[in-house]
């Protein structure tokens, strides 16, 4: 694949892709086999989360510029878990960060939230966001276990929006009509800035 080479492999952090790169609009690729390459594009996502301006809780593959089906998460906090926590907390959390490879979300909650989101490929805008409020999980972990779980608060949240990533699919698109119109021209703006870069061929 040369992924690597083509994100500079003696980079420690990767470049964040920004609203209007087409690779944030790609469907991923499910990924056939968990290579070394892979491993490392992990390593470098995970660093990457960690170390950006304002820390992220999760990255998708397609926010670097990679088009697979993988993903870094780490929802864990300081705090002893809620009284409601849910099975995914339990179980994932203690066990962060966490790389998720081909994950799938198998079933919904009827009930719904709605929680303020931001994301590293939008910089410097937010909005409101109704998800369910739990999800079913289905994944491989980097070690080959497979994990299928409910999960919800922060992490079923946290979950919801990255995978959407892997179809193409940003927060911005599940806002309300009336609180999208308010950032669009925002969000024009960032598509051209991403535009112009591309056309100089530069990431």
């Amino acid at each position: 694949m040369g992924l690597l080479s083509r994100l500079g492999r003696d980079s420690r952090l990767l470049r964040i892709a920004t609203y209007g790169e087409p690779v944030l609009r790609e469907k991923a690729i499910p990924i056939t086999e968990v290579t070394e390459e892979i491993r490392e594009l992990a390593e470098k996502m995970t660093t990457t989360m960690y170390e950006n301006e304002t820390r992220g809780i999760g990255l998708a593959a397609p926010q670097v510029g990679v088009s697979l089906r993988l993903v870094v998460i780490d929802t864990s906090s300081d705090e002893p878990p809620p009284p409601n926590a849910s099975p995914g907390e339990l179980l994932l959390e203690p066990r962060m960060p966490l790389v998720l490879v081909n994950p799938e979300i198998t079933g919904v909650s009827a009930a719904t939230s709605v929680y303020h989101e931001a994301c590293l490929s939008i910089p410097e805008l937010s909005g409101d966001v109704v998800r369910p409020v739990t999800v079913r999980l289905k994944t491989q972990l980097l070690d080959g276990e497979v994990v299928e779980i409910e999960c919800g608060g922060l992490l079923g949240r946290c979950l919801q929006h990255e995978l959407d990533h892997l179809d193409g699919i940003m927060f911005v698109d599940r806002m309300d009509e009336e609180d999208r119109a308010e950032i669009a021209e925002d969000l024009r703006i960032l598509e051209r800035q991403a535009k112009k870069r591309l056309s100089k061929g530069r990431r």
